[in-house]
Parts: structure tokens; sequence; C-alpha cells
């Protein structure tokens, strides 16, 4: 039976907002918030800059359209707002007169000499940008690297910033010139590409000070002299006192073999370099305390990604640090770095099965604390931050029907009632009543006996306690070290309206369960996940929800591996379609950019040739008989698209129903508007091809 209410059409995607990055003003009465919006005309995903009063009482006001912007910062007085952005250089930099050249106004050479857009020729490159929120106009361009910029951080006093950025020595330059003119690419780095960025070069990213008002610019040399062409940021945070400079390197031997990164501080004039850390972590986020005694930081293991990741606290001075989160045997939430509230207490996201919620740290023990109860288990908090004196906030919640920024006092986080200020309604008028869909959460035992969780988007007509049954498409998040939260996501309504159940799967391996859920999945693949996912699908069979035949299954990254894993274990599915995933372990050991984590759970190939096999489904490949869809972006070196044609030509081969698709120009995610409708069309289609209950 379809849904009685009209379907979303594929097309709305370009009307889809997606809220990726909040900054909270230091007074706590606005927040900049970071939009991801459809150029239909540009056929492109573009990141936009907002600005809204916490309070919700007027609209968001747009800073910027045409390009592509994020990182939002607000001057320590709060007038100014920095971000980053790729657009065209400042006017008043393209047209500044050189000595030589007074008279040459209308010259478009910019002040690297590469030409306006101070990118060389792959086009502008991310600079730091300040809006003057006070006087107004448009925003004014702080950096001018010939690379860009990766990260940024205002000085205490507002008059300077510090950025992490690539720069070039002469023989750099000449051979990225000789790359760019389709010369040959020499790579010497055992990390010889990453997904997105390209093939690696010796490049070296610095901090630097940058004068706001004159741009004058000095590179702190000590601050990265010894990690050559790093792909990791170096994420400067200035101390509140303006005297130290916090940041994140590996300044040892074989950088790219390793994912450890110390934390370190040095004094703005690139003196007094000094390490915190032991090196035996991978940290994020350094956040100094008010008083600027201590550091916050997130720290995980850096070869064992399963193992939950935990709020470090550390003395600026003496490096002696200490866990303030391990307790609770939970992982801190994407995008869930500490904010301190005061110089004792802190507060941050933590992923709990299936959500992401906050929780209260005493800075100077491990003694942490549940806290919003008003959040409950249909909504999650995505994105949490706070003013300079720890009183508002401005949060991301997400639910099944919107996500949107909303503003509270602090205190009131510990508060009953709802106490959110809703500032954004940022797909209004994407659904109707109908589309949106109804959420519950499922538990269910798999063949191990183990208790495994779910969360089902339902179409709006269905009576979970009078049900009709219901086609499923079964979607396998990705990772597989994350986990599936309560979300607005594009791709739920779709299903929804089209009358389809989709049940979201926290197998094995899913990082919001503690350490022991998550490492089971370790040194394993395509039994447990599978288990689990199948298992899942059996027990909405045995609720009466959904149609036993007409069950589809889906996954993108580590969804699509255990998708192909799936269908080589079972029959189970009456179509499925494996997306940008990797199908054959021991061909793709260094074409991919992963080699680190595959070495640490399998060991190296040739060493382990037997175990890489029985990893791989391209081994049971001759098992399988579902109709299969087949995706990949050409340009993805996180999952190659080698991996998908080794797939499809096995499954082709044996006469079995199968399609491949390639997006062209894709990395490994889907980014382009177009191919992203192509995308979920096609999933549509080979479903509804292969649906028995379809005439």
């Amino acid at each position: 039976m379809a849904s009685d209410t009209d379907p979303l059409p594929s097309g709305a995607f370009y009307e889809y907002t997606a809220i990726v990055e909040i900054a909270t003003s230091p007074d706590g009465e606005r927040v900049a918030f970071v939009a991801t919006e459809s150029d239909g005309s540009e056929d492109e995903r573009r990141r936009s800059v907002f600005v809204a009063p916490t309070d919700g009482s007027e609209e968001p006001y747009r800073l910027t359209r045409a390009s592509d912007a994020g990182s939002p910062k607000w001057s320590p007085d709060g007038a100014k707002l920095a971000i980053t952005a790729a657009r065209e250089q400042d006017t008043e930099l393209a047209v500044e007169p050189s000595e030589n050249d007074a008279d040459n106004e209308d010259s478009d050479e910019g002040a690297d000499g590469k030409g306006g857009n101070g990118g060389g020729d792959d086009g502008p490159k991310n600079q730091v940008w300040a809006f003057d929120l006070v006087r107004g106009g448009d925003a004014r361009q702080i950096t001018d690297r010939s690379e860009g910029v990766t990260g940024f951080d205002w000085g205490p006093d507002g008059e300077r910033i510090v950025v992490a950025a690539p720069d070039q020595t002469d023989e750099e330059e000449e051979y990225q010139d000789q790359v760019e003119e389709d010369g040959p690419i020499e790579v010497e780095r055992l990390q010889h590409k990453v997904n997105g960025s390209g093939w690696t070069d010796t490049v070296t990213t610095y901090l630097f000070v940058v004068d706001v008002e004159s741009r004058e610019t000095t590179r702190l040399d000590r601050a990265n002299d010894g990690e050559i062409g790093s792909r990791r940021p170096l994420a400067p945070a200035w101390s509140p006192d303006g005297d130290r400079i916090a940041f994140t390197a590996f300044l040892g031997e074989n950088s790219d073999d390793t994912m450890a990164l110390d934390l370190y501080t040095i004094r703005p004039d690139g003196t007094g370099r000094e390490r915190l850390t032991d090196g035996e972590r991978r940290l994020q986020g350094p956040t100094w305390s008010p008083d600027g005694d201590r550091i916050a930081f997130v720290g995980g293991d850096p070869a064992n990604w399963y193992i939950p990741t935990e709020v470090f606290v550390a003395d600026a001075a003496s490096g002696e640090d200490h866990s303030v989160s391990s307790s609770l045997d939970r992982t801190v939430a994407w995008g869930g770095g500490p904010q301190w509230i005061d110089d004792g207490t802190l507060v941050t996201l933590i992923a709990d099965e299936g959500n992401s919620s906050p929780v209260r740290l005493d800075a100077d023990a491990d003694n942490p604390a549940w806290i919003a109860p008003w959040q409950g288990e249909d909504r999650a908090i995505r994105a949490l931050d706070l003013d300079d004196d720890g009183e508002r906030a401005a949060v991301v919640v997400s639910d099944p029907s919107a996500a949107d920024v909303y503003g509270l006092d602090v205190a009131d986080f510990e508060v009953t009632d709802d106490p959110l200020d809703r500032v954004t309604t940022a797909n209004e008028g994407l659904l109707d009543g109908g589309q949106v869909p109804e959420f519950e959460r499922v538990a269910w035992e798999n063949g191990d006996g183990i208790e495994i969780e779910g969360l089902v988007y339902l179409p709006s007509d269905f009576d979970p306690e009078d049900p009709e049954p219901r086609p499923v498409v079964a979607s396998v998040h990705g990772g597989p070290m994350s986990y599936d939260a309560p979300a607005f996501d594009f791709d739920f309504p779709f299903w929804t309206s089209r009358g389809y159940i989709v049940l979201r799967t926290n197998y094995r391996g899913s990082t919001s369960y503690g350490r022991e859920f998550s490492e089971r999945l370790r040194g394993t693949r395509g039994e447990k996940e599978v288990d689990d996912v199948v298992s899942g699908v059996d027990h909405l069979v045995e609720r009466g929800w959904i149609d036993d035949s007409r069950a589809f299954l889906t996954g993108f990254s580590y969804g699509g591996i255990t998708t192909a894993a799936t269908v080589t274990s079972t029959d189970r599915f009456a179509a499925a379609a494996a997306e940008h995933g990797i199908y054959d372990f021991y061909s793709v050991f260094g074409t991919d950019d992963n080699h680190n984590w595959h070495e640490d759970e399998f060991g190296l190939p040739w060493e382990n040739v037997e175990t890489y096999r029985e990893l791989s489904s391209l081994t049971d490949v001759g098992e399988v008989d579902t109709p299969l869809l087949v995706t990949a972006g050409e340009r993805d070196w996180r999952c190659p698209p080698t991996q998908a044609e080794q797939l499809y030509v096995s499954v082709k081969k044996q006469g079995v129903e199968s399609k491949l698709v390639i997006y062209q120009d894709e990395h490994h995610n889907v980014g382009d508007p177009d191919r992203a409708i192509h995308r979920i069309e096609e999933l549509a289609a080979w479903f509804d091809d292969h649906d028995p209950g379809t005439e």
C-alpha cells in the first residue's frame, strides 16, 4: 500500500538547507551560523553565513551568498565577525598600486603576483575575511595566502589573528606550477593522496600572526618545523591573556604513519614552544579556560578509533592532564568539543545510545552529569556554543521534522520544561504535514542474543498499533565508528512520503553504546553488522510493520561495505544498492587513503593474505543473487571507484541484474545538487523496478 501523502519531489533537494556550524557572540545576544544551500543556476552546494539574535526576535540576516564560506568567529568585543571564504580578492588589495606602477590602478595583479583572486590558476582559495557589524558594509580581506588558510583564531586584543596556512618554498611552488601544467606528479610521502585534496606534496602548514588593520604577517617557524606536508589542521587557539597560542601537531618522524597529535603552546612572537602531551593520542579542539590556566581538548586513541574519545583538561604550564569524561564510557559527539562555563566547569556533547546530548563536566575530576532533561529521545543536539561568560548558549537541535538553531540560557539546561528560543526555520515549507515522518526507537536481539537498537522513520499515515505492512528501506550508516541519532535528513521524508519505512540500525561497531559494544566489530567484517541489520528487518516483519517480500537495502561508505557483505550471505532483500564502498580489502590497500586504519585492524596484507581475503565481499561474490546497484565517485580516494567496478563486473559476469553508476568529478560524498538528486532518483527507480508489490 502506498502512502496517502504526496511524495516529496526529488527536485525539492534544491530547497533543502542544512545548518553545519554555529558561533555565539561574546555577549550571548547573537549567533552566527553556516548553512549549506543549493545554487540551482550554478548547480552547486554552497555554505553561507547568517547572523541572528539568540532570542529569536528577528529573522536571520544573510552575510554571504555567492562564495563558499564558513568557520565564523566573533572578535572579542563582538564588533566584528571573521569567516573563511573562497571569494574574489578584496578590491582594496586588487587595485592597490605597487611602488613601481603607481599609476596602474586598473591592474588585476594581486599581492602575491598571481592575479586578482590570490589563489593562482585554480581560482580563489580560502582566506580570512572580517565583517564590521557596527559600521556595516562588505567583508574586508585579512589574509592573502597563496594556498589559502586552514584555520584561525582571534587574539584577545581583537587587533591580531593567528592563522594556519600552507607556505610553499620556491622549489615547491615550481613543482606545483609543473603539476598544474599537466606535468608529472612526483610523490615520496607514505600518505601519497587524500580524498578531497588530491595527491600530497611536501608543503608545510605554519602558524602566522596577522595584524588585522595593516595585514602585516609574521610566520612562527617553530610552530611546525617538523611536520612536512601534514593533512592535519594546527587548530590554533589564542590564550585569554594573549601570551600564548595553543595548537595541535605531530612533530616526530614518519608523521604519515600515525594519526597521533600533540598539544603545544607557543608565544605570539614565535618563541618558547612547549609540548604539553606525550604523543599517545589524537587531539582536537583545544580550548582555553577563562583564566588561561588550563586547556581542554578531545583526545582519542590514534590507531583504535573504536575506543570512545574523551574530554581531557591539561595544565597550561606543566602539561599534566586528566580525563574528565572517561567514567561515562561514551564517545564525544561529532562537533561536540568542550566549552567552558567557568574556570571549573565545562559542557560538551556526548554520544549516548543513538543520540547526542549535553553533559556537564568538572574540570578537576571525572565527575560528569547528564543535563537537559527537556531533550527527550526523539531529538538530538548537533552543535553547541557558549558566550564568553558561560551564561548564554546557541544549539542546533535536530529531529525528524526539522533541524534548526535555538538559543537558551546555560542555567536552563537543567530545567524540565523546554527552554529553547527558536532562531531559525531553515526548511519551513519544504515538507507539508503529511510528508513529515513519524519516529520510533526499536530494539531487538540479534543472532548472538545481543540487544541492538534501531531508529525507525515511519510514513505519517502509518499506525504502529494497527499496522498495514509497508515496504522497508534498510539504510546502513557509514563509519563504522559512527552512530545514528534522530535527524532531519532529506532522504527520510523522501522515502516515507512514498510509503516506505526507513530502518537505521546502530549495529555493533557503532560508537554511542560504549567501548565493549563498539570494539565487537574490530578486526572483523561482514558477519556481525550483517546479522544486526538483517535481524532488525526480521524484527519489524514480526511486528507486522513491513512486508516480508518488499525489503530493500542500501548504505553509503561503510554502509556500502555492509550492503555488499549482506547480499553475499543472504537473499533476504528484493534489491540492494551498495554506495561508495570497499569490496576487496586486499586490492584497496595503498589505493585509498586509509592504510593506517586497515593496518591497525587487519595487519599488513602481504603478511595476512587470508585475513584480507576473508574480510572482502568480493571473495564470496559468487553467492550474490540479489539485483544490485553499485555507485561510486569518480575521484573518491577514500573508497576508490575501482572497488565499485570490481563488484559490478563480478556480479554482472554471473548474469545477476546489476547496474554501475559513476558520479564524475565527485569525491567520497556526492555534493553537486544535480548528482545528489540523480542518486536518490536512481535508488528509487531501482527499488521500484524490483518491488514485488509494484504492478
